[in-house]
């Protein structure tokens, strides 16, 4: 179980990150009646649930609010059940990240893992390394303390506990949300040699397996930055990051825009990313309109069915026995954390929220007998009471709790995650060859 969480993912700010050339993105299979057996649709209306929301948008309007630039989209798996100004893009917030997190999970698999290199060039011998110690960055968006001080464990338990060469980072390296390569290779550098640590990497430790040892590594070298892998670099270590389930889960439950933002960039960059979702989801691209992959900038514009659409592609490109969408996004009633802390909606709901200055959202999914799984989008702008909004959000899901049955799987209020940061588990010794003599690793 994720025991701690690294460095304060709660709003934590992230600088917006260039696209690199766009890839490809597997669209995910379309929201079509033709996949579906008719006894399994339900068409029912429910006049009640529009009623609910024209007094909500209503109270709003009596508070001073422009009820112009509030949107609302409600529907069950196949019909709309109520709505209000339900296509019109609206500042999001962090909404944007359903985008992301959906882009994600059409790029790749859910077990996906960011895999990173460690090369060598000369030979070990007592333990010292003569040559470069050499890192190659594969995108893991949460490599954090914990992930390097096992770093440096699994180099002492493979003979190296000295480098006289430098440090060299390729590729897209990044530690601690830091984009850049070569300060987050200086970062490691501290987090593989316990003589080197402060409180911050001190106190990060502490949260560890207690048989975690406190690794050593002596680089005599600087750190420098290439473009490539030296043509003589030997791979001495395979780091695997979490697996992309659990990474968009810790994303979309503290709202981490750092995450998000290099996740982004590995789509193509928000505008790729938005124009492509909108693309798959079948939508006109001026109800998705992203600048960035977080949702960071009230430039990034999504109508509430648009966020809806994206809610229910992710449930449906979900192919697991094991995992479902509330493995993906915060639970109410089961994530006492993160952007649920001081929430009051109903047990069993999926929601991901989205804050900034005059803007408030609020989507997901509401397990119901009546209709099944209803999705919902609810997108305030114009103000600065976002405390009003989110009181008056959780109580319009208050409302459809009191007209409803809810039904959450008991599974849904389970948090199954069983890894976590710094596992050693994941790290794969490849080569210990060119070694002689070697010292054990002791602490």
């Amino acid at each position: 179980m994720f025991k701690a969480i690294s460095l304060g993912f709660v709003g934590f700010m992230a600088n917006f990150l260039q696209p690199d050339a766009p890839p490809d993105i597997i669209p995910y299979r379309p929201l079509t009646w033709e996949n579906t057996a008719v006894f399994e649709l339900s068409y029912q209306d429910d006049p009640t649930v529009q009623q609910i929301v024209e007094r909500y948008v209503a109270q709003l309007g009596e508070q001073g609010k422009s009820v112009s630039r509030q949107g609302i989209w409600i529907q069950s798996q196949w019909l709309p059940l109520a709505q209000h100004q339900g296509k019109e893009a609206l500042s999001a917030a962090s909404l944007t990240k359903v985008a992301t997190t959906l882009a994600a999970i059409n790029k790749w698999s859910l077990t996906h893992q960011f895999e990173t290199g460690i090369y060598r060039t000369g030979s070990i011998n007592n333990g010292v390394l003569s040559g470069d110690l050499i890192i190659e960055g594969g995108s893991d968006p949460l490599f954090v303390w914990e992930e390097a001080i096992a770093l440096g464990n699994a180099l002492n338990k493979a003979g190296i506990r000295q480098v006289q060469g430098d440090l060299i980072v390729v590729g897209n390296f990044a530690m601690n949300y830091a984009i850049d390569p070569v300060v987050s290779a200086q970062t490691l550098r501290m987090g593989m040699d316990h003589r080197l640590w402060n409180g911050e990497v001190s106190r990060q430790f502490s949260t560890m397996k207690a048989a975690t040892t406190k690794p050593q590594m002596s680089i005599s070298g600087g750190v420098k930055r290439l473009e490539s892998l030296p043509s003589d670099a030997t791979k001495i270590l395979i780091h695997k990051s979490l697996v992309l389930s659990e990474i968009l889960k810790l994303m979309n439950i503290y709202s981490n825009n750092a995450i998000a933002e290099m996740i982004a960039q590995n789509l193509g960059g928000g505008p790729q990313m938005g124009k492509q979702v909108a693309q798959d989801l079948g939508i006109p691209e001026n109800e998705l309109q992203l600048i960035n992959g977080s949702g960071l900038g009230v430039e990034n514009r999504i109508s509430p069915r648009a966020a809806v659409m994206m809610f229910q592609a992710i449930d449906q490109s979900i192919d697991s026995e094991t995992l479902a969408i509330s493995d993906l996004f915060p639970v109410a009633g089961r994530d006492k954390r993160g952007t649920m802390i001081d929430r009051k909606m109903p047990k069993g709901i999926i929601a991901k929220t989205g804050t900034l200055n005059q803007v408030s959202a609020l989507a997901g999914m509401i397990p119901t007998s009546e209709h099944g799984d209803v999705w919902f989008a609810i997108i305030n702008n114009g103000t600065w009471d976002i405390r009003g909004y989110r009181k008056q959000q959780d109580q319009l899901l208050q409302s459809l709790d009191g007209h409803w049955q809810l039904t959450p799987l008991a599974s849904m209020l389970i948090d199954i995650s069983q890894d976590f940061f710094g596992n050693p588990d994941r790290i794969e010794i490849v080569s210990t060859s060119s070694v002689s003599n070697t010292s054990s690793s002791s602490n």
